[in-house]
């Protein structure tokens, strides 16, 4: 089996077999990270998961690869991941947008894949940062 795999099987960490399973393959793979199994990673995140403050560390390993990167498999999952994980994808998003650099990358990215590939989720997140940016900037002038 996979390190992968063990990440999956036991991603809902209902006993402390399966957190310990979790955590020992989570430290393994941050041991020997792989940037083309990013997409996989990201789709570990479940809404089910009993302890969330467990799961962090998994987003903590995401937030260690070179942004751009991550920003990718993110935007490339985000269809899918709202499936099982709707909360953690916000969580993430959220993450980004109170980074300026990630921010302004996702917003690229965004831009990008919607001419590529069009997707409602896409527009939304992609209306989602630019609000975000235009309140932070409005923000500035007002108190300059």
């Amino acid at each position: 089996m996979t390190l992968i795999e063990i990440l999956k099987e036991n991603r809902l960490m209902r006993t402390e077999p399966e957190i310990n399973n979790f955590e020992i393959a989570l430290a393994e793979i941050a041991n020997h990270p792989n940037e083309h199994d990013l997409p996989e990673y990201h789709l570990i995140l479940d809404d089910k998961c009993q302890q969330p403050e467990v799961m962090f560390s998994l987003v903590h390993f995401l937030e260690t690869f070179e942004v751009e990167i991550q920003l990718e498999a993110f935007i490339k999952v985000i269809p899918q991941l709202m499936i099982n994980a709707p909360e953690w994808t916000r969580i993430l998003h959220n993450r980004i947008l109170n980074e300026q650099l990630a921010c302004n990358i996702y917003q690229k990215l965004l831009r990008s894949v919607n001419l590529q590939k069009p997707h409602f989720i896409y527009y939304l997140l992609a209306e989602s940062v630019a609000h975000h940016l235009n309140r932070k900037s409005s923000n500035i002038l007002v108190a300059n």
